[in-house]
């Protein structure tokens, strides 16, 4: 197929926090060094913004190194936290709010503000385009660009007007090569071309593997007289049990609006567990409830976060290419936050860029430079230093684990001569069902609490059903024969937004993909048991339309 074809200095696969301080930075240098850059962004959202969800509670390090005056530029962080309220739920109506000293000091947010990663994004986007970036919401980077030597050239955007058969209909446009010097993988947790470089590679050789949660949000607004703006809720325990980890937040965010949420790790056991369901239940807790009731939910959307850290960190560079923030895996989740380290992990790759390009550099060169500024940067300490907080958790539990963790992190700064790992897949951690205690979830009371297609709705997620599909069975006989036999096919529960199902038909029971409901979590591309299902893009500009997550 003869595809057009635009070359630039440097594309950036994904317009978040790591791709667009990327860009950002790549422009800085270029304008201090009179350097002239041809720097572009594809984003498969329909516009910046569109699929990015995150809590959030943003620590401005990194923004304050890559825009100084980002407060006269209007940065949309408009909401500096004025109190952290920690606590360990013992069951569905009682908790106990944990002391500062009896919390590790990563937990603690002064400084830091609540925001809106989308619109922080937006605001991103802005600033990168002042400076000369094009950015191309609407378009899924498909393929990746391989030059003759190996080397990463570029990617290829998805093709659009396929039908459901592969089949161009009369709106068929193919996707266009954008081919680069360097090529930055910044696509988000799972990122479907970071995996297939990450194999390609071997980068995450003699690496613990990437260890993921499942992380919700909703956006309620809600009575005035309950909003506390500023505050910062977090919680640990019921609904999730012993052998489930993971916490819940709150944040008080403007406008009289909550963030609530769930993150459920997905090296869970029982392949009854539903994180949506659990997610529903944790929102009746009273120390939660008392800020909801007589709200309105206004958003929802839940997506997959890396949460390994340090010891699942893989190589991020190779001929031609780097990979950035959550696509490698930078998130701090002793912290519970990545889009500071995921900017500044695009920072450093920028920074690399520039350097080697200003030098007369034609691209496709492996950039070591970039691995040595990333060790020499408060990036690597931050992620060596929090190296064993979540296999702790996995290794002694949530209470044992959680006083190593206070420990280790107020009294010695992250630096106990230990070095625990947690070497099991998550997906390979599914007890069989008929051995696993059974969950009987409520049904929702509509008000607190709600199903999952009217959740979907309030994502504003939508794809055009003649399409081919983008969740991909390497066995389309494993989900039945397999699957259902063992697991009682645990996609059922996984998936927060209702897109696979068992359906009885007078030939037998079916598999039922509605890949028009997918929200783009990729938590099915890691969790499912068999690892049949690969998740790759849809059409650009399909998915979700999140307003302000």
């Amino acid at each position: 197929m003869e595809r057009e074809s635009m070359e630039f200095d440097v594309v950036i696969v994904g317009a978040g926090p790591a791709g667009l301080s990327t860009a950002c930075r790549l422009m800085q240098l270029a304008q201090e060094k009179e350097q002239e850059l041809m720097v572009c962004v594809v984003e498969k959202g329909s516009e910046v913004g569109a699929h990015i969800l995150s809590g959030a509670v943003f620590e401005p390090r990194a923004l304050n190194e890559l825009f100084p005056d980002w407060k006269e530029k209007g940065a949309p962080l408009n909401t500096p936290v004025i109190g952290d309220d920690i606590y360990l739920f013992n069951n569905e109506n009682s908790g106990i709010k944990l002391p500062s000293f009896g919390v590790p000091k990563t937990m603690h947010n002064e400084g830091n503000y609540i925001v809106s990663m989308g619109n922080v994004c937006r605001w991103l986007a802005e600033q990168a385009e002042q400076l000369g970036v094009e950015i191309f919401p609407g378009f899924a980077a498909q393929e990746i660009i391989y030059n003759e030597d190996g080397s990463v050239g570029g990617i290829i955007t998805g093709d659009m007007g396929l039908d459901v058969n592969g089949k161009p209909k009369d709106s068929f446009m193919p996707g266009m090569e954008l081919k680069a010097k360097y090529t930055v993988f910044a696509e988000g947790c799972r990122g479907h071309l970071g995996k297939e470089l990450i194999a390609k590679f071997n980068l995450d050789a003699d690496k613990s593997p990437q260890h993921y949660g499942l992380g919700f949000k909703e956006i309620w607004d809600i009575d005035p007289a309950k909003h506390q703006e500023g505050l910062v809720v977090h919680s640990a325990g019921w609904p999730l049990d012993k052998h489930t980890g993971g916490g819940g937040y709150l944040y008080h965010a403007e406008n009289n609006q909550v963030f609530v949420g769930l993150i459920v790790d997905l090296n869970y056991s029982n392949p009854h567990l539903s994180p949506f369901e659990e997610f529903q239940r944790y929102k009746h807790h009273p120390k939660i409830s008392q800020y909801l009731e007589g709200g309105k939910r206004v958003a929802y959307g839940a997506r997959a976060m890396a949460k390994g850290g340090f010891n699942s960190l893989p190589k991020m560079t190779m001929p031609g290419a780097l990979l950035v923030g959550c696509d490698a895996g930078t998130i701090n989740f002793a912290k519970i936050k990545g889009n500071h380290t995921a900017m500044k992990s695009g920072m450093l790759a920028a920074e690399a860029i520039a350097t080697s390009l200003s030098s007369g550099d034609e691209g496709g060169k492996e950039l070591t430079s970039y691995t040595q500024s990333y060790q020499d940067s408060w990036l690597y300490d931050e992620l060596y230093n929090t190296r064993n907080f979540g296999p702790a958790m996995h290794k002694f539990g949530m209470f044992w684990g959680g006083a190593y963790n206070t420990l280790d992190q107020n009294f010695f700064g992250g630096k106990l001569p230990f070095n625990f790992k947690d070497e099991r897949f998550d997906y390979a951690q599914l007890e069989l069902a008929k051995d696993a205690m059974v969950i009987n979830y409520a049904k929702p009371d509509n008000k607190l609490s709600f199903d999952r297609l009217s959740s979907v709705f309030l994502s504003n997620t939508n794809h055009e059903e003649d399409q081919p599909c983008h969740l991909k069975l390497a066995d389309p006989s494993i989900p039945l024969t397999v699957n259902l036999e063992k697991y009682d096919e645990p996609a059922q529960r996984y998936c927060p937004a209702g897109v696979y199902e068992i359906q009885e038909t007078e030939a037998g029971k079916k598999f039922v993909i509605n890949a028009q409901n997918c929200i783009h979590c990729k938590t099915c591309d890691i969790k499912d048991p068999s690892q049949n299902i690969t998740w790759v893009t849809p059409e650009g500009g399909g998915g979700p339309n999140y307003p302000n997550m």
